[in-house]
Order: C-alpha cells, then sequence, then structure tokens
C-alpha cells in the first residue's frame, strides 16, 4: 500500500510541468514544488525535526503551510496544525500534550507563539525564520515512511472540555483522499479553492486529493467572498468544498452578479448541515453537474454521502465507499442496539474502515466514551428513511424536548431558510419553568423581515410544537473559525442583540 510521500513522487513523476499551487505570486508546478519540499524537510531535519516527531504549526492557508504539510510526510514527522487564532494558552496547551519538537507561527499568531514557547520550553520559530522561498531547492528525502507511519494529528473543537488530539496514518489519510476524489467526482487537473483550514480535516483533504491527480490547490489565506469570487474567474476553479457559511457568504456578495463562475463544475459540503433555501439558491446560482453533501468527522473521514443534495434536502445519503453506518439507541452503547427505520437514534460508524483513526491522542477518556465493540460513536442523532438514506437531526445533546415532544433544531432551521429574503438562522431550546424547553430562534436581519413574518411562514409549514415560541434577532450567529454553529452561545446568552 502506498504512503502518501510515494504518492506525492507518484503526480510529480506524472505531471511535473503541472500547475500544483497557487498563492498571490508564487506559482509552483509539481516539479518545482518538490524542490521547495525537499528544501522544507531538510530545514526541518536541521532543526531537529525528526521521524515520530510532532510538528505543531499556526499558519493560515498559504504555499508554506502546505509546503511543510509535504515535508512531514517525507520525513515521517506529524504535523499537528491548530487555529492561526488559538490564543498562548491553546497553543501551549497543543505544544505540551502533543510532546511537539519544534511550533511554527507566523505573524499573525506570533505573540500568542512567543508567549507559549516560552511557557512551555518548546522551541516557536516564525515562518519567515525559515525563509521558504529563498531555501536552496533540495531532492525530496528517500522514501522511508509506510502506510501505518503517522501523517497529521488535527485536535477536536472541543465544545466540552480541552481538545483532543485525533491521529491518523498515512494509510487512512491516502484512502480518505481517494474516496474524496471518487465520491466527488474528480477528473486529472481539477482547480479547487484552498480556502478551507489546513488545520482542519476539510482543507487537509483538498490539499491531499488535488495533489493526488494534478490538480490545483489555489490558496485563500483567510476568506472575503469578493477575493474568493475573484481567484474563481481568474484561476478557472472547477471545484468548490466548503462549509455552508462561506457558501452563504459568496452569493451574498455584491460580486457575485458580474463574477464568472462558469468554470465551476462540482460543489461539495460539509462541516455543518444546509438548510434547504441554501441549497435551492445554489443549485440555480452554480447549475452544477454534481452536489456533494459530505457527512464526517475528523476521526472517521467520511460517514456518509449524497452527491446530489438538491434532490433530497436533509439527507445525508447513505454509507460511503469506506465505511458502514448504523442508527442504535442512544444509551446502550451497544453496536448491536439498531433502531428501526424511522426511529431516531445515535449515528455511528465502523472502525474497520480504511479512513477511520484508532483512537484519541493520549485520551482514554474520550475512548471511553465514543469507542464501542469496534464503532465510533459520533454523538450525532439520526434516522434512515424509507430509501435507506440518513437524515441527521443533529447532536445528542442538541435535542430540544418541549412539552415531552423531541423537536430537532436542524428541521425548524431548514424550514425558516425557505422563507424568501430570510437571513442565517439558528435555533435552540431555551430553558421554559412550563415547557420544560421552548424552541427559540436567531435570525441575522436582513431588509424587510420581520418576526411576523417568521411567524406566518412557520404556521403554514410547521406543526404547533415545533414553531419557535421565541424569535430574536442577532448581528451575527455564533460559529466557530471553520463555520460551524456554535448553539452554546445561544443557549449561554453570549450573542449581541441587533438593533
Amino acid at each position: 500500500m502506498y504512503d502518501l510521500a510515494r504518492s506525492f513522487v507518484a503526480s510529480v513523476e506524472r505531471d511535473p510541468a503541472a500547475l500544483a499551487i497557487i498563492d498571490g505570486d508564487v506559482r509552483l508546478t509539481y516539479g518545482a514544488w518538490a524542490g521547495k519540499i525537499g528544501a522544507a524537510a531538510n530545514w526541518l531535519s536541521a532543526n531537529g525535526v525528526k521521524r515520530g516527531d510532532h510538528l505543531v504549526t499556526a499558519l493560515q492557508n498559504s504555499w508554506e503551510a502546505a509546503t511543510l504539510h509535504w515535508a512531514c510526510q517525507f520525513l515521517g514527522a506529524i504535523i499537528t496544525p491548530i487555529n492561526w487564532r488559538a490564543s498562548a494558552d491553546e497553543i501551549g496547551y497543543v505544544l505540551t500534550d502533543s510532546e511537539a519538537v519544534l511550533g511554527i507561527v507566523e505573524e499573525v499568531s506570533g505573540e500568542a507563539g512567543k508567549q507559549a514557547g516560552e511557557a512551555t520550553g518548546v522551541r516557536v520559530v516564525d515562518v519567515s525564520a525559515m525563509a521558504l522561498a529563498d531555501l536552496e531547492d533540495r531532492p525530496l528525502p528517500d522514501l522511508t515512511t509506510g502506510p501505518d507511519d503517522f501523517s497529521i494529528m488535527l485536535y477536536t473543537s472541543g465544545t466540552t472540555g480541552r481538545p483532543k488530539g485525533v491521529p491518523r496514518r498515512h494509510g487512512a489519510e491516502r484512502a480518505a483522499a481517494l474516496a474524496h476524489v471518487a465520491q466527488n467526482t474528480y477528473r486529472q487537473g481539477e482547480r479547487t479553492l484552498g480556502v478551507m483550514p489546513l488545520y482542519h480535516t476539510m482543507g487537509v483533504r483538498s490539499l491531499l486529493a488535488m495533489s493526488l491527480i494534478g490538480g490545483l490547490f489555489v490558496c485563500l489565506r483567510r476568506f472575503d467572498a469578493d477575493e474568493a469570487l475573484s481567484d474563481i474567474e481568474r484561476e478557472g476553479i472547477t471545484c468548490l468544498y466548503l462549509v455552508p457559511t462561506l457558501y452563504h457568504a459568496l452569493l451574498d456578495s455584491k460580486a457575485f452578479a458580474k463574477a464568472d463562475i462558469s468554470t465551476v463544475r462540482l460543489l461539495g459540503f460539509a462541516g455543518a448541515s444546509m438548510t434547504d433555501g441554501l441549497l435551492q439558491r445554489l443549485q440555480a446560482a452554480f447549475k452544477p453537474d454534481l452536489f456533494v453533501n459530505h457527512y464526517g468527522s475528523s476521526e472517521v473521514y467520511t460517514f456518509t454521502i449524497h452527491q446530489d443534495a438538491p434532490s433530497k434536502p436533509g439527507s445525508a445519503g447513505r454509507a460511503a465507499l469506506n465505511q458502514r453506518i448504523r442508527v442504535v439507541d442512544a444509551s446502550a452503547k451497544d453496536p448491536d442496539a439498531i433502531l428501526p427505520v424511522g426511529e431516531e437514534g445515535e449515528i455511528i460508524a465502523d472502525l474497520a474502515g480504511d479512513e477511520s483513526f484508532a483512537g484519541y491522542w493520549k485520551r482514554p477518556d474520550g475512548d471511553e466514551k465514543s469507542l464501542h465493540g469496534g464503532w465510533y460513536f459520533t454523538g450525532d442523532m439520526g434516522r434512515f428513511d424509507e430509501d435507506g438514506d440518513l437524515f441527521v437531526t443533529g447532536r445528542t445533546d442538541d435535542m430540544i424536548i418541549t412539552g415531552g415532544e423531541n423537536v430537532s433544531p436542524v428541521e425548524v432551521e431548514s424550514h425558516v431558510s425557505k422563507l424568501d429574503g430570510i437571513g442565517e438562522v439558528a435555533v435552540v431550546g431555551l430553558p421554559d419553568e412550563k415547557w420544560g424547553q421552548i424552541v427559540t430562534l436567531f435570525v441575522e436581519p436582513t431588509p424587510g423581515m420581520t418576526a411576523e413574518k417568521i411567524e406566518a411562514h412557520c404556521r403554514a409549514g410547521l406543526p404547533s410544537h415545533k414553531r419557535p415560541r421565541q424569535i430574536t434577532f442577532v448581528k451575527a450567529i455564533p460559529k466557530s473559525p471553520v463555520g460551524k454553529l456554535l448553539r452554546r452561545f445561544l443557549v449561554s446568552g453570549d450573542y449581541e442583540r441587533a438593533e
């Protein structure tokens, strides 16, 4: 079985003159990039990074970040990327927890990185000190890694307690990238927008998938809708793989109407559910050949795939190429406690799948909670319909229980999203003395939108127990840096009301 280093060498040999990566004025072919990756690997070796070591990075999407990623694959080192917005305490935690030998930051994360290095005793350097562009090109290192070597360790978002490290091997990463190519029907030489961060599984998958097929990765260091549209037009982007929030921003940009998006053939999304309204708008705007809803996680990259998302809004489709999926009794922690079609329970994934991780880094408590009988318990709730398609209805702790009735926030959000002119929405359950919880809707304001219009729309399509009893307009729906909805901030009241 190939590892990632051999896969990259194969791409260099196959397409040495093909454009591999663009970052502003930096435009590198596979042949030229190989020399830079060799130089980066040589620099890392000279600075004490060896096989099995963790390299922590806090970098934006740049050619340097992508080059370091690949250099680690050749050295057998474990790239451990984290959010470039991380605080000194957060960087320090990862440096210590991962037992890192080196940290690399950039100007925007430099002060936090410096403080973290001083606190932990781990050397932290600025990427500019590498002067990667000026280093003499070097041959790629000898191929010594194998599919069982660790490739990367991502950290979970840590919504409850400290983040958990998710170590993933070369074999799992390569299998996930190959499945991504197949399930999105990528062709040789595709071009993608590299905006999903390289500390997130979606960004890593885009990088690896493009490299397997001689494709182009166009770096976008920070998401800006106008800049993204400019990149799509200028570089002839053919495939987009984004979280719903970023698609929303593209469509709402004033530049969208004039942008040439005709080269985009393939759309994919993950990271959060997409509302029916946004699905319809994107289908009408792009008219893609394929529109993929990808449901997965850092631990097990792909759970399910739906390759025509607008045809069945809300459906996450069926088990992916490397996976088996079940819906089980959430209270049993038993993979054989399978529920009948239509009944809601916890979604679990087979750990024997090629894309799966083997367990958390130094976190037996995480393993005890999530790994049972050879299956990964996702913490997501869902159900299968009569066609065998999966519907993800929310997290196990997101479900609203009002007056003894279960209400899925996702279902209510999808219905509200169909109202013409509505902004972004989110639904949570807030404590109520009479009902236990009440369905509460939060909305980003748009011109002419009122609570009365929303209430009328809900009365026309939702049963009474699912209708929002409270509607609040907020300046912004709280989200994580990769666009995941953070319901806990709405529950706790940590948001700013719209004026």
